[in-house]
C-alpha cells in the first residue's frame, strides 16, 4: 500500500473488526489481493502468534495505566451483567495469557468468511469494473457457515451501581453511564440531540469524529462544571451500535475538588434536564452543530468507506445516509421523553477514580 503513497489500518471493538486502506486508483487490485488474502489464506504461525501475545498483553498493561481508560473498562463491566458489550475489546489478561494458536485460528476460520463480511470501494472508479475486479479476487473464497448472533438481551438495571477506583494517579475522574438504546432505535438520534446540548455535538464516526475537543462553549455541562472550576473536561459518548450500549458522561475533577462536589453538579444537571428538557434555543443549536460533524465525518474517501461499512455491519448503510434528515426530525418532545426514559437514577453506574499519592519509585521513573 505504501509504494503506490498510501495509508492503511485496522481496528476491533465491540461489533465488528474493520481493516481500511486508501491509495490511488491504480492501487485498487493490490488491496483487493491483500484483502482476500486476510480473509482465506493467513497461517497465523505459532511464532508470530506469541509474538504479538506479547504485543496486546503489554498493550493490555498500559490501558491499566491510564487510570481514564481503566475506569472507563471497569465501569462497563459494572453496567452490563450479562452481554457481551461487558468484556473489553483487547480481552482479559488470563485469555490473553491462555489463548492458543489453534483457538486463534479457529476464530479466524469461523468469522473470517466472505458471507459475514462487507466491502466497500469508494473513490475514482467504474463500478461494473469494480465489481468485476472484486468477483476475481473473492469469487472462489467460499462461504461459511454464519457464525450465531448475540441472543442475550441485558436485563433492565433496577437499582443504581458503583464502582470506585483507587491507585496511584495524579488526576479524578468520574464517569456517569446509563444504559442507552441501540441505533436501530428510534430514541437513538434524540439522545444524540440531548448530549450535543448537554457536552458538545460529536459526530458519528467512530473511526475519526473523536479527535479533537466538540464545540462546548454554551453546552449546559460545560457551563455548569468547566465554567464554575470543578471541572477541567467534561465529555459525553453515545456511539452506534447493534445493540443497547452506554450513553457516558465523563468528568475530570480540578485539583483539588473533591468527586462528591463534582457528582452533586453533574446529577443536579442531568435531573434538570429530565424534568424540564432543552430549550428551542438549544435543539437549534444541536441540530445545526450536528448537521457540520456529519459533513466531516464524511470529508474523505477514507471516512465514507468507513462509515457505509460500519453501518451495514451494525444496522444498514441507509442508517448513515438517513442520518442528517433523522436528526432534522428530532422534536423537543422527543428529546424530553428520551431523557426521562434514560437518565433515570436507577439506570445509572457511577464510577469514580480517586488517585493516590505517587509513589517515589513512580516519581522517579517519570523524571
Amino acid at each position: 500500500i505504501e509504494q503506490f503513497g498510501g495509508s492503511w489500518n485496522g481496528y476491533t471493538w465491540i461489533d465488528q473488526t474493520t481493516y481500511l486502506e486508501t491509495a490511488t486508483r491504480d492501487a485498487l487490485d493490490r488491496m483487493l489481493f491483500i484483502e482476500a488474502e486476510r480473509m482465506a489464506g493467513c497461517l497465523y504461525h505459532p511464532d508470530d502468534c506469541e509474538s504479538e501475545r506479547t504485543v496486546i498483553i503489554s498493550e493490555l498493561h498500559g490501558g491499566e495505566n491510564d487510570p481514564d481508560q481503566l475506569l472507563d473498562q471497569e465501569l462497563t463491566a459494572t453496567a452490563f451483567k450479562a452481554h457481551p458489550y461487558r468484556h473489553p475489546t483487547i480481552g482479559w489478561l488470563s485469555d490473553l495469557e491462555t489463548m492458543s494458536r489453534d483457538d486463534l485460528y479457529g476464530h479466524y476460520r469461523r468469522y473470517y468468511v466472505p458471507n459475514n463480511a462487507t466491502l466497500v470501494v469508494v473513490g475514482d472508479v467504474d463500478a461494473d469494473e469494480a465489481l468485476g475486479r472484486i468477483e476475481r479476487h473473492f469469487g472462489a473464497i467460499q462461504p461459511g457457515a454464519l457464525p450465531s448472533r448475540v441472543r442475550t438481551v441485558e436485563p433492565a438495571q433496577i437499582g443504581e451501581r458503583r464502582v470506585a477506583l483507587r491507585k496511584e494517579g495524579t488526576a479524578a475522574y468520574l464517569k456517569a453511564a446509563f444504559h442507552a438504546p441501540a441505533f436501530s432505535d428510534p430514541r437513538f438520534f434524540p439522545i444524540v440531540v440531548l448530549d450535543a446540548a448537554m457536552t458538545g455535538a460529536k459526530g458519528l464516526n467512530l473511526w475519526s469524529s473523536f479527535s479533537g475537543m466538540p464545540p462546548q462553549r454554551r453546552a449546559r455541562l460545560y457551563r455548569a462544571l468547566v465554567e464554575r472550576g470543578l471541572a477541567s473536561a467534561v465529555n459525553g459518548a453515545v456511539l452506534p451500535t447493534e445493540h443497547p450500549f452506554l450513553y457516558t458522561i465523563s468528568v475530570t475533577a480540578t485539583d483539588g475538588t473533591p468527586l462528591p462536589a463534582v457528582e452533586e453538579v453533574l446529577l443536579e444537571e442531568l435531573d434538570r434536564v429530565s424534568r424540564e428538557g432543552i430549550s428551542d434555543a438549544e435543539l437549534a443549536k444541536a441540530k445545526a452543530q450536528l448537521r457540520a460533524r456529519l459533513v466531516f465525518d464524511n470529508d474523505s474517501v477514507t471516512n465514507i468507506a468507513h462509515q457505509l461499512g460500519y453501518f451495514e455491519t451494525i444496522a444498514s448503510a441507509d442508517g448513515i445516509l438517513e442520518a442528517p434528515s433523522r436528526i432534522a426530525a428530532v422534536t423537543l418532545d422527543e428529546v424530553s421523553q428520551a431523557a426521562k426514559s434514560v437518565l433515570t437514577p436507577s439506570n445509572r453506574t457511577i464510577g469514580w477514580f480517586e488517585p493516590l499519592p505517587l509513589s517515589i519509585e513512580s516519581v522517579k521513573s517519570e523524571v
